[in-house]
């Protein structure tokens, strides 16, 4: 029996319907993935399911005493003076040890007051509270954005190993790993295709190909049909009734046909060629009062037609990074020195230059109706048009845009502005899969200088040819290539945390038995080892032909897996209790 099934399901806001006669089952154990254009109703469909929004028709069946746990965009804690209290405080709130539990996972202090928590902390806090819920269900929508890799990495380790789930999320990393099914939402319908994201390319490019041919014939048979119909009186007069009802037919289906929507269209403007150098820093150094050194003792050359990822985690500085990289901020110590004719165009992850009281056309081309290129000038109409925003949408105030369409519009106006250094800080934030990949494509053609700051793995190892990672303690280290190969190069154990491992040992001695001086002793290298196979399991179910093994042995990858995240987590806990002692 399936755990949920939605039979011709039909729901409209607007002048298209979300859900146009749409229909799925799911069955215990499946990992969905539930994909779609921005603004396709993934968001509704899912509020459907998890009992928020009522259809406006159609039936929705779930099994008796189904548990589910949801997990939307922008979580809302409750005013209180913890993160904890506040969770605890919610319905259906689960054992407190339990949430402890979920919390600790996540690296996220339960005393952290509620109301002062960043975008990660909320995020990471209402993922503690769903898992620790035990759901037969979990309903996770965009639950990447905010988090850092790390967090992105515990997210699929614990997702993995849920009983049942469906995730809305542009991360195709993400969505390789744990997914068993892909369900898209496109027009008004669901489309399944079994396996996981890379397997749902491969059939979708077939599907469309197969749709425009299809598409292609019935218009050219419309069209004969219409020439035939307008024959002078001699045809008309001796015309067969049934050809023309069919043509009536034919032009009420072409009429109902939803044609696919439309493709952003991006192409970024390059200015004049900075000189061979762009910047260089040496032996800088910043902190902030009443903060770690965010950077310190860095050296850095960045050279004209750089593709720079820059990594860490949240709170690590990666900002900070690019302003003294760019000279708009000043070091404590060392030197930055810029090159030769560095045109900046700044993608800002915040959104602060835009200005929410400005139309959407007013913010591309403020007192003109007319955007100057690098290859000349467009209507505003027209090259909003090429971002997916209506004439209509072009009037409204900023205020009134989503996520991805602010995203959106960003881009547009970035893109508008010749540069030859493209600063992007976590341009992927609401921006569904299609649209990330027309601008990997656009990025890929960039003749400038790149510096990138993003979680997106996928998106880092298409984009970039070197890699600046926060190694912890204010130390940043440069790796060649993305994030993949960054993963195989990085040391096991940083300088940062071996001290830590040293101060630890020197503490403990006089306070534990021989035993536990030797168990203590042993299980950083226990630790590590265990990271290293857990990295290098991740990095193989990553690639691209994993999905071809047998099922058997992609069952036993997955367990292993699930089985190192426990072990480490035992040797972890057994190893703070060592070292506080």
């Amino acid at each position: 029996m399936p755990l949920l099934t939605l039979a011709n399901a039909e729901l409209a806001y607007g002048e298209l319907p979300l859900l146009d006669r749409a229909s799925f089952a799911m069955d215990a154990g499946e990992r969905i993935g539930l994909i779609g254009r921005n603004g396709t109703g993934k968001s509704s469909l899912l509020g459907v399911i998890a009992g928020a929004v009522a259809l406006d028709d159609g039936e929705l069946r779930r099994n008796t005493g189904l548990r589910i746990a949801f997990v939307p965009q922008e979580p809302v804690l409750l005013p209180l003076p913890s993160i904890k209290q506040a969770l605890l405080a919610e319905a259906d709130a689960p054992e407190e040890h339990k949430l402890e539990e979920f919390l600790h996972r996540f690296k996220l202090d339960p005393e952290v007051t509620a109301q002062n928590a960043s975008g990660g902390e909320r995020k990471r806090a209402a993922l503690a509270f769903a898992f620790a819920r035990q759901p037969d269900l979990l309903l996770l929508d965009e639950p990447t954005n905010h988090l850092d890799v790390d967090a992105i990495l515990i997210l699929e380790n614990l997702f993995v190993k849920q009983a049942s789930g469906i995730v809305i999320t542009h991360d195709r990393a993400f969505l390789d790993r744990v997914a068993t099914r892909i369900l898209e939402l496109d027009r008004g319908m669901l489309k399944s295709f079994a396996g996981n994201f890379s397997g749902y390319e491969a059939q979708k490019a077939q599907d469309l190909a197969a749709e425009s041919v299809a598409n292609r014939k019935f218009d050219r048979f419309w069209a004969q049909e219409e020439i035939w119909i307008r024959k002078g009186i001699a045809a008309r007069r001796t015309r067969n009734e049934g050809r023309v009802t069919r043509l009536e037919h034919l032009r009420e289906e072409r009429a109902a046909r939803r044609e696919r929507s439309g493709r952003v269209k991006l192409a970024v403007g390059s200015a004049q060629r900075s000189g061979k150098l762009v910047a260089e820093l040496a032996h800088v150094s910043k902190s902030f009062s009443g903060n770690e050194c965010i950077v310190k003792n860095l050296n850095l050359l960045v050279s004209r037609s750089d593709r720079i990822g820059i990594i860490g985690p949240n709170g690590a500085g990666k900002t900070t990074l690019i302003k003294l990289i760019l000279g708009t901020l000043e070091p404590d110590a060392g030197s930055v020195r810029l090159g030769a004719r560095v045109e900046v165009a700044y993608f800002d992850q915040m959104r602060e230059a835009l200005d929410p009281e400005k139309t959407v056309a007013e913010t591309i081309a403020p007192g003109s109706d007319w955007v100057e290129l690098p290859g000349g000038r467009k209507h505003v109409m027209s090259y909003l048009g090429d971002f997916l925003f209506p004439p209509r949408r072009a009037q409204s105030p900023v205020r009134m845009l989503s996520g991805g369409e602010r995203n959106r519009l960003l881009l547009a106006r970035l893109f508008a502005r010749p540069a030859n250094v493209l600063v992007l800080d976590e341009p992927t934030n609401d921006l569904d899969i299609e649209s990330l990949e027309l601008l990997e494509a656009a990025l890929q053609d960039y003749a400038g200088t790149l510096l990138l700051v993003s979680h997106d793995r996928s998106f880092l190892d298409n984009i970039v040819t070197q890699t600046i990672a926060a190694e912890g303690g204010g130390t940043w280290k440069e790796y060649v290539g993305g994030y993949s190969d960054w993963l195989r190069q990085k040391p096991l154990l940083s300088g940062f945390q071996e001290s830590k491992i040293k101060a630890g040992r020197e503490k403990s001695k006089s306070k534990l038995s021989y035993k536990e001086t030797r168990e203590l002793e042993s299980l950083p290298g226990e630790i590590a080892a265990l990271e290293a196979e857990q990295q290098a399991l991740s990095a193989k179910m990553h690639a691209p032909e994993y999905y071809r093994q047998p099922p058997d042995d992609l069952r036993a990858d997955q367990q292993r897996l699930g089985d190192i995240e426990q072990l480490l987590q035992r040797k972890l806990e057994r190893w703070s209790a060592l070292e506080a002692r």
